[in-house]
């Protein structure tokens, strides 16, 4: 077995570059949360597998190049336990993320990824199978995430009130049923934003700024504890697909998932076409920071203690576009759906950052996808 290791710069290493921290900013809440290496790692068929490890990092998602695979053979990439395994036969730089060079396989959960090629049958690969690894990125460290983090502008508005999604699976369930169709955006491997389905079809929705192509998107779901406070499950992750609609101005994104049918099983939002209250309660779903998914519901600026819409017809990407919410977010929020605490439909697309935090009305974003759902 081929180990490939290497140490972890120290935090701060990248020379992470962010607004000093302002209450009156506002800023699109997507965030980078992985750094790329150039490597060079080759292997042959009957060599014996190829092992990637990154201590601490979150994930490994690897740039595959020169893929030569005689008949039968094929390309696994796992985690260690091989709970984690995605195939690849030599024409799955058509599928996946191509470029001119090769393409980028499907991350893989954890701080370490196994590379093998083997057979048909599951026994050695020809010798002349052979396959290159010339980038690897890789998530960052807890303590990378930390100064990037320490950086941003606040959007953590009084104390931090967002807690896992499971967190509220008895005390408000109704809310806790509505997290399923969320996910996480990783983006060409090393920043990420969150998505969600909307409506029965094969649509999924996110904002303009955190893509408006579809190569190198990967979309998790089930990306959360299914215990308060607990550890993660496997995330199920497909790739986008296609871009269906998108919007500056309104900074929205309505795309597809291949293999759509492995995660329908996770249902769907759906849209609140209104302009909601100054005062309703409401709550926000998503992945900030990249972290598990979470659930901001509690808001300590609020009398009632419950988030709230603060404002309505506020300036965002376009004039009057948005609503405005002192709900807990961070860098990686942006896509986020927020929901109406009365109606548990989406009222807005959480897109900007800064106390108060805001997100794009959803009457005006239905007005352009309607037709589409």
């Amino acid at each position: 077995m081929v180990v490939a290791a290497m140490a972890i710069p120290a935090a701060g290493s990248f020379g992470f570059s962010a607004p000093a921290p302002s209450a009156a900013a506002s800023v699109p809440q997507d965030e980078k949360v992985g750094a790329e290496e150039n490597v060079a790692h080759t292997i042959a068929g009957g060599e014996g597998a190829l092992t990637l490890r990154r201590a601490e990092s979150g994930y490994l998602k690897a740039h595959v190049t020169g893929l030569k695979l005689r008949p039968g053979d094929v390309l696994r990439i796992s985690d260690p336990s091989g709970k984690e395994s995605y195939t690849y036969t030599g024409q799955d730089d058509l599928t996946a993320s191509p470029d001119a060079t090769g393409f980028w396989a499907m991350s893989v959960t954890g701080d370490t990824a196994v590379l093998s090629l083997t057979g048909q049958d599951g026994g050695p690969a020809s010798p002349g199978s052979t396959a290159t690894v010339d980038k690897l990125t890789r998530g960052y460290t807890p303590a990378e995430f930390k100064a990037a983090q320490e950086m941003q502008t606040r959007s953590i508005c009084g104390s931090n009130n967002y807690q896992d999604v499971a967190c509220y699976q008895t005390s408000n369930p109704t809310e806790f049923a509505r997290t399923k169709p969320v996910a996480k955006l990783l983006r060409n491997g090393s920043s990420l934003c969150t998505a969600w389905r909307v409506g029965t079809k094969n649509r999924m929705l996110t904002n303009n700024h955190c893509f408006t192509s579809t190569a190198g998107i990967e979309v998790w779901f089930n990306y959360q504890c299914p215990t308060c406070n607990g550890t993660t499950s496997t995330p199920t992750k497909v790739l986008a697909s296609k871009v269906l609609s998108t919007d500056a101005g309104l900074d929205y994104t309505l795309f597809e998932v291949n293999n759509f049918d492995a995660i329908s099983s996770f249902g769907y939002l759906e849209l609140d076409a209104r302009v909601p209250a100054v005062g309703e309660r409401m709550y926000v779903i998503g992945h900030p920071a990249g972290k598990l998914k979470k659930l901001s519901l509690k808001d300590d600026q609020s009398p009632s203690g419950n988030c709230q819409v603060r404002a309505v017809r506020v300036n965002g990407s376009s004039s009057q576009s948005d609503i405005s919410y002192m709900c807990d977010t961070e860098g990686g929020s942006s896509g986020s759906p927020v929901l109406s605490g009365q109606t548990h439909k989406v009222i807005g697309l959480h897109h900007f950052g800064g106390c108060p935090n805001q997100g794009v009305r959803i009457d005006l974003v239905a007005q352009k996808i309607g037709h589409l759902l």
